[in-house]
């Protein structure tokens, strides 16, 4: 089995509406081959796509959101939030305890365990090609439409 990231997003982030894409690659040596990309998907897609291929395979796989930007500044305005989100993070790391409480971290890494132990995880189905192509036409609607709101 391998491994699947992806962002933790809360249920009305608007970036669940946007295309998503799939990296997939090799999970212990990054120079064995290049890493393959596919998509764009909707979201759900993406992670069923994703768990499918490695839940029968030793690879990673990375889903991600894909921002279509419509101008060279808007993606430098996406560069800049990027940036100083990164910094803001750093600032909160350097001014954290960088030990904190190691019991409630213990106790914390238990209750997941547990709840892990309790139910077992089943790979989501892979949709069909009429699902993906049906999505495809959602992400072309959504993609012409961009900017025209």
């Amino acid at each position: 089995m391998g491994a699947l990231v992806t962002l933790d997003l809360p249920d009305d982030s608007p970036m669940l509406g946007l295309p998503w894409i799939i990296t997939f690659g090799p999970l212990d040596d990054p120079a064995e081959w290049e890493p393959v990309v596919c998509g764009p998907y909707e979201r759900a897609h993406a992670l069923a796509l994703a768990e499918a291929v490695v839940a029968e395979e030793q690879l990673m796989a990375v889903v991600e959101p894909l921002l279509p930007a419509l101008s060279a500044e808007e993606i430098r305005g996406e560069i800049a939030a990027a940036q100083i989100a990164a910094e803001d993070e750093t600032a909160r790391i350097e001014e954290s305890d960088l030990y904190g409480d190691f019991e409630d971290v213990i106790d914390d890494e238990l209750e997941a365990a547990a709840t892990q132990e309790e139910q077992p995880a089943e790979p989501l189905t892979a949709p069909s090609e009429a699902e993906l192509r049906a999505g495809f036409g959602r992400i072309a609607e959504l993609l012409t439409n961009r900017g025209r709101r």
